[in-house]
């Protein structure tokens, strides 16, 4: 039996052999793909199936963004082209300029973002950067889940503790109009960390999963005393002992020049649970450890530290290490559309190496499908489109000026689609998008409470002028 027949598109299955089936069709029964193949046979086997006619179409497996932040959608441009204000914001936002409201309807926006370009799948940092993170109180985490549980989409929750514990306050604001704040220990975030693991991981039908995530030390970043680095250690160690009891993804944000081999000697945080983002300018040693250890790499092509250094991809998907693409977003300057981080990607280090062969475009899309599902350690369940597997299925439109002519598919689709081009959507076996078309969520109303919230947000922060263009923004060659 079969719920739906997904029919008559050119079917990407991304499976082992990577067969492209023109006029094929996906038949799904329940939340399971149960079977792949031409379109003809597949409607004779099931003639009662619900059809969506995808003519015209791509048929592929959802998208998959490797690393994002929670919070960021309501932040986006602020500050224009000065990046430590708008970093700075978002640490005066994240611990004392925001509550629950705040994080329920940024993670509604995000997750509604995803889903119009065709990512069913994400991980989000609950917080800016490694630095910041909401983990004073539980729920910050829940109402971010909730958001995401009612949209749909899948989620990776990375939540873990503050870069300075005695750095920061984090404000809580209350039903009867006041606030208070307070400092917060380790072992707050700690007690935080493991009730939202007992409450929500494995939540929304699986959709919705707890990673941990411990900021990336650098040396040549942080002034340490000795007793300080031993209690940096402790907690280094005591977070990824809890990912290891639990069986959790572990992740870091923000890997550069020595950070990865630092992070193997001091603390023995690689593994191939382990989920590395950014990662620029590696050395061969640390590339050999990612290696041996089977840690994955998450690259982020159109993030600001791809500005400062370059994670050497190529060279790494050459030495055997899984690399997945992220999107770093969704701000200052980016989004969710994972389409424009495969042209980012392939252009960024075609021209590093001034060669045009780099990266074709059947690799950048195995880096936010197979490769990351492999990343998040969800190869069996998603990634692909094979009998087995979640019907995390979408269809792009081909029948577009800038998809035609109708030929070459796979390079139509990784060189000139956009999210934007996504029509159907189904995650889990549920259809979330057909047509552009969201049914099951109120759009503008997710849209209008995400503007109150950053409303709210701006009346208690004070940070209205980050909103003005700065006075180099026209006629200037930099800010």
């Amino acid at each position: 039996m079969a719920d739906l027949l997904v029919t008559g598109g050119v079917v990407v299955t991304m499976d082992p052999a990577r067969r492209v089936i023109d006029g094929g069709a996906v038949a799904i029964s329940g939340d399971r793909i149960v079977a792949v193949g031409d379109a003809a046979v597949l409607a004779a086997d099931y003639p009662d199936a619900r059809r969506i006619d995808a003519r015209r179409k791509i048929v592929m497996p959802g998208l998959i963004d490797g690393h994002a932040h929670a919070g960021h959608g309501l932040v986006k441009t602020m500050g224009g082209g000065d990046g430590d204000a708008w970093y700075k914001a978002c640490e005066q936002i994240y611990t004392t300029g925001s509550d629950g409201d705040f994080w329920y309807a940024e993670s509604r926006l995000a997750a509604l973002e995803r889903l119009k370009a065709g990512v069913t799948t994400g991980v989000s940092l609950l917080g800016g950067g490694d630095s910041f993170m909401r983990t004073d109180d539980p729920i910050y985490g829940e109402r971010h889940c909730d958001g995401v549980a009612e949209v749909g989409t899948r989620s990776f929750v990375a939540v873990g503790p503050t870069r300075r514990q005695d750095a920061l306050n984090y404000r809580t604001y209350h039903a009867d109009g006041s606030s208070s704040d307070r400092a917060i220990a380790f072992k707050d975030q700690m007690s935080v960390c493991e009730t939202l693991i007992d409450r929500r991981h494995g939540s929304a039908d699986g959709r919705v999963q707890i990673c941990l995530i411990t900021p990336v030390y650098r040396p040549a970043d942080e002034d340490l005393s000795a007793a300080e680095i031993i209690a940096m250690t402790d907690r280094q160690k005591a977070i990824r002992a809890l990912s290891r009891d639990r069986r959790l993804l572990f992740t870091q944000d923000g890997h550069m020049t020595g950070s990865i081999q630092i992070a193997h000697d001091m603390f023995g945080l690689l593994g191939p649970d382990a989920l590395f983002s950014h990662s620029i300018d590696l050395t061969d040693a640390e590339i050999a450890l990612c290696r041996e250890t089977g840690t994955r790499i998450v690259h982020n092509p159109s993030a600001v530290m791809s500005i400062r250094g370059r994670c050497p991809v190529p060279e790494l998907i050459d030495a055997g290490v899984t690399v997945m693409l992220g999107s770093d977003g969704t701000a200052p300057d980016r989004g969710a559309d994972m389409f424009r981080h495969m042209w980012q990607c392939m252009h960024y280090h075609r021209r590093h190496f001034r060669d045009a062969g780099v990266l074709p475009p059947g690799k950048v899309l195995e880096m936010c499908t197979i490769d990351a599902a492999h990343g998040l350690g969800m190869a069996d369940q998603i990634g692909s489109l094979e009998v087995g597997k979640k019907a995390d299925v979408i269809l792009v439109d081909l029948a577009k000026p800038h998809l035609y002519p109708y030929n070459m598919p796979l390079y139509r689709l990784v060189c000139f689609a956009s999210g934007a081009d996504v029509d159907t959507v189904i995650v889990n076996g549920e259809i979330l998008m057909e047509g552009r078309r969201v049914t099951h969520v109120d759009e503008m109303a997710i849209l209008e409470d995400a503007q109150i919230a950053t409303e709210r947000m701006l009346d208690r922060t004070g940070l209205r002028p980050l909103l003005d263009l700065p006075t180099t923004f026209w006629g200037h060659t930099h800010y």
